[in-house]
């Protein structure tokens, strides 16, 4: 259990925005490496050095919550597929055709579908407030990914990346939903079980790549990549999270994930040369404001 008297309050913003940063990081270089670092691949290989890095650090830990974590193996095993299996996948796969801002800004839909799906699945209270705040957060939805233009929705003519990262928001709702189910166990070792189960997800679409012909680079960018997703994206982002919403609890903690579209743009912009346009930010006014209205506290009845 986290010593939690033993950091100072002030401190965990400093935990938050580093999370962030290595999270809109991750955006950055999934761009980057797009075509030519294989995402499954990528996302085992991650995963596997995580494993291999927690399984040393936290050994002791690992030991003392393995009878719990030998019981509760197959929802370790979901969790992990999904928080880290897929969903890291397909942010890699998502950059093969969209840009850096469209990811930060459609990230933003995530607590929205995160109050849906906790509604749908755990009847989590929901109001009439909460849901015209998630349709207006789908309203900026869709002005990002029809760029403004009505005739892409009549035609249904989308750009593909953006779908994926739409997709790919749900799955994340529905892993951060399903956290409750968490057995109680340390934070390290249910990294270390999110590592293996996520690595063992991407096994067989690593094979195919490779067996496809895309094989993983071992070059800079490659080991790059690895070393970046790995130590920044996984451990350090995941510590950090996980210290800063201990210390402020995790409804002001999601205040924080607003800036990941802001770097994304500051960094598309300086190391991309993708500047953002109208669409972008009339969809993240309106994914904010929908956000705002659905994180409203319910009043309490009865």
């Amino acid at each position: 259990m986290s010593n939690l008297h033993s950091t100072p309050t002030w401190l965990a913003p400093v935990f938050l925005v580093v999370a962030v940063v290595c999270w809109a990081g991750n955006h950055v270089v999934a761009r980057g490496i797009a075509g030519h670092v294989p995402p499954f691949t990528l996302n085992m290989l991650r995963w596997v050095v995580v494993a291999a890095l927690v399984g040393i650090a936290a050994r002791k830990t690992i030991a003392r919550d393995w009878p719990v974590m030998r019981a509760n193996v197959v929802r370790l095993g979901l969790l992990g597929a999904l928080g880290g299996g897929f969903f890291g996948t397909l942010q890699y796969v998502s950059m093969q055709y969209t840009g850096v801002i469209n990811m930060g800004v459609l990230n933003s839909i995530a607590p929205a579908f995160i109050v849906a799906t906790s509604y749908i699945l755990f009847r989590d209270r929901i109001g009439a407030v909460q849901i015209f705040g998630i349709a207006i957060s789908l309203t900026g939805v869709l002005a990002m990914v029809t760029a403004l233009d009505p005739q892409r929705l009549i035609a249904m003519q989308f750009n593909r990346g953006d779908l994926i990262i739409i997709a790919n928001m749900a799955l994340f709702a529905l892993y951060s939903s399903c956290l409750r189910l968490r057995p109680p166990i340390a934070l390290t070792s249910f990294l270390f079980a999110l590592a293996i189960a996520a690595a063992l997800t991407n096994v067989p679409f690593a094979i195919y790549e490779h067996a496809s012909g895309f094989a993983f680079p071992w070059d800079s960018k490659g080991f790059g990549a690895i070393a970046y997703t790995a130590l920044f994206t996984s451990i350090l982002a995941y510590l950090g999270w996980s210290r800063g919403v201990e210390l402020l609890g995790p409804s002001t903690a999601s205040v924080f994930l607003h800036l990941i579209p802001l770097v994304n743009m500051a960094a598309g912009q300086a190391l991309l040369n993708e500047p953002p346009r109208l669409e972008h930010i009339v969809g993240l006014v309106l994914i904010l404001t929908g956000v705002a209205l659905t994180a409203r506290r319910l009043p309490v009845t009865g």
